[in-house]
Formats: structure tokens, C-alpha cells, sequence
């Protein structure tokens, strides 16, 4: 069952339902009575890009669905590649899904900087990709969610890391929707890999987001490093799910897992569900899950210095999910990065 497969038949018990542990919290079927029509996909030309624009790249537009005869981006050996990828709802009370797949050559390298945008409303968008990076080759892919309030949205990602590669590191920007999901499937398929997938999420208004990662290790010598951080207020919900499995065999695995979120009003809400599944000797496994206010001491110490009340919560918010956005390895992606958190903190 999946959002992607009701949308091709018009089949509402094709999607999940909180019968589906992984779908508990984020629940389509009870949501979706009736499957909307298909989006048209000859919408005109897109509109400027919104993440980060100052970052020469060359550009991929997506549009409702319609990879217009793309069907795959490739880096090949050796080489070295800047892509933005846009997938663009330009739609209005319709459904849409597509995907493509990503390859990356050995010793390759690839940032891919991926923007989730709406040009609609009330639309309801399946969106699949698969990476696959080779041996000794390095990924560093930063996505944006910018969705409709009113959309109902999954975005799901398999990603393939060969043995010895470099790095496959992810950033999730997530502001939310009516239902909004990006679900990442990593496999580490040979020794000595090294993954990092972080996140953040910031919900207001009545907006839902839901962050779920499934790791396996199935060889040697690998590593996984996994930071997410919410601010969720009003009447927003925010969910992460994160499960790490270290399959037998696969001894030296070093995988860490931290969640954290902060509830800045009462009718805010923070579901979190980290899991570890070691089935071999000798690893180094790890997960951590807090879900808090704004420290109130330290908000207090900063009013005596003379900042006020506002400016010192906004000054700690914006430094507690900077945490995960230095980590960020290209700058200009970073600094894009930095400006959206600030924006949406800034609009909250």
C-alpha cells in the first residue's frame, strides 16, 4: 500500500492507515475519502527558483509528476556535479506522483541541492527517488519541503551506499501540511560506508510533518550519524520515527541516533519512536530523544544582560536548530539553509 500506487488507481484502500505501525501518526486513509482527479502536466514554464538560487548549479524541473524525459541523473566516474532539483506542484485540488533515480559513479560527486515547492494548493503529490552511490564516490543532498497548507505530500527516498564510499549525507527542511512525510530507506551494502542523515522541523499554524528513517547494516566498518531537531507551536504536529538495524555480521558498525524537539505552546505536539535492532558483536549504537520547552534559566540570564524577552527565545531557538544546519559541508548551501530557518522562525 502506498500514496503513490492510490493515486495511479484512484483506490483509497490502497493507502496507509494507522493499522501500519510505520503510519500510526500519519494516517492517509482516514484523511483522503476520495481520490482526486490527475494533475495536468502541461503547466507553463517555472517560476523562479527559491532555495538557494546563488548556488551555481545546473537545473532539473519536475512539474506535477512529469520528468518531461528524464529518467535518471547519472555523475560518472571521477566527475563532479552541481544539480538543482525542483518538483514543482502546480496543481489545485489534484494528485500527482513521479520520481526518478540518482546514480553516482565511483569516486564521483555529487551536491544536490532538491526543493519540494508549491505553486497550488490543496494537491495531493507522491514523489519517489533512489540513489545508488558507488565506491568511493560522496553525495551531500540538502532538500527543502515548501508545501501547501492544505497538501498532503510524501516524499520517499531508497538510498544504495556501496563499500569504502566517501559519504552519503543528507539535510531534510521541513515546514510542513495538512500531511506532510519524507521517508529515507538507507542500505549500507558494503564495509566502511558512512552515512549521515539530519533534519529539521519547524510547524506552525496546524501543520503536520513526519520524519521517518529505516538504516540497515549489512556489512562491516560502517557508520551512521543521525541528528533531527523540531520547533513545533500552535496547533502543530511533528513526528520522527528512526530506526537503525545492524544485520548479523556486520561487526564494527558505529551508528548514533539524537532526537530533539522543542513545544513552544500547550496544543503543540511531538511524537518521536527511535529504534535500534543490533543482531551482531562489536558495534558502537547509540540513540537519544528529549522533547522540552526553551530553557528557562538561561532565557532569564540573557534578560539581565539586557536583551528582551522575545529577542532572548528567538536568539536560543534559532541556536538550537543551528546545530544541525552547521552541518552542513557546502557553504552556500548551508547559508541558504540558515536563511530559510530564519525565516520561518522569523514568520512563527
Amino acid at each position: 500500500m502506498s500514496l503513490a500506487t492510490a493515486i495511479l488507481t484512484g483506490d483509497v484502500a490502497e493507502l496507509p492507515s494507522r493499522r501500519d505501525e510505520d503510519w500510526r501518526w500519519t494516517d492517509l486513509r482516514g484523511l483522503i475519502r476520495k481520490m482526486p482527479v490527475r494533475s495536468p502536466t502541461e503547466v507553463g514554464p517555472p517560476q523562479n527558483p527559491s532555495f538557494a538560487p546563488s548556488v551555481q548549479a545546473e537545473e532539473i524541473v519536475i512539474l506535477n509528476g512529469d520528468r518531461r524525459g528524464i529518467d535518471k541523473i547519472v555523475v560518472p566516474e571521477g566527475e563532479y556535479r552541481v544539480v538543482r532539483l525542483r518538483f514543482i506542484s502546480r496543481a489545485w485540488g489534484t494528485a500527482h506522483e513521479g520520481g526518478l533515480a540518482i546514480e553516482v559513479g565511483q569516486r564521483a560527486k555529487l551536491l544536490l541541492l532538491e526543493s519540494h515547492e508549491s505553486e497550488g494548493g490543496a494537491y495531493v503529490s507522491s514523489i519517489y527517488t533512489s540513489v545508488y552511490v558507488d565506491l568511493g564516490a560522496e553525495v551531500e543532498r540538502v532538500v527543502l519541503l515548501e508545501d501547501d497548507e492544505d497538501a498532503v505530500t510524501v516524499v520517499q527516498t531508497d538510498v544504495t551506499v556501496r563499500e569504502a564510499a566517501k559519504g552519503y549525507s543528507q539535510t531534510i527542511l521541513l515546514s510542513g501540511a495538512k500531511r506532510q512525510r519524507f521517508e529515507t530507506r538507507v542500505l549500507h551494502e558494503g564495509y566502511g560506508a558512512e552515512v549521515k542523515l539530519d533534519g529539521v522541523y519547524l510547524l506552525a499554524d496546524r501543520r503536520h510533518a513526519d520524519l521517518t528513517t529505516m538504516v540497515k547494516h549489512a556489512e562491516p566498518d560502517g557508520t551512521t550519524q543521525q541528528l533531527t531537531k523540531g520547533v513545533v507551536r500552535d496547533q502543530g504536529r511533528g513526528i520522527f520515527q528512526g530506526r537503525i538495524v545492524v544485520r548479523e555480521g556486520a561487526d564494527g558498525t558505529d551508528a548514533r541516533m539524537g532526537h530533539h524537539a522543542l513545544i513552544l505552546s500547550e496544543r503543540a505536539e511531538v511524537d518521536a519512536k527511535p529504534e535500534l535492532l543490533i543482531h551482531a558483536d562489536d558495534v558502537q549504537c547509540a540513540h537519544g530523544n528529549t522533547v522540552g520547552a526553551l530553557d528557562e534559566a538561561a532565557i532569564f540570564y540573557a534578560r539581565q544582560r539586557g536583551i528582551p524577552d522575545a529577542v532572548a527565545r528567538a536568539m536560543l531557538t534559532e541556536a538550537f536548530v543551528g546545530e544541525v544546519i552547521d552541518r552542513i559541508g557546502h557553504e552556500g548551501a548551508r547559508e541558504a539553509a540558515r536563511a530559510w530557518a530564519v525565516k520561518r522562525l522569523g514568520d512563527s
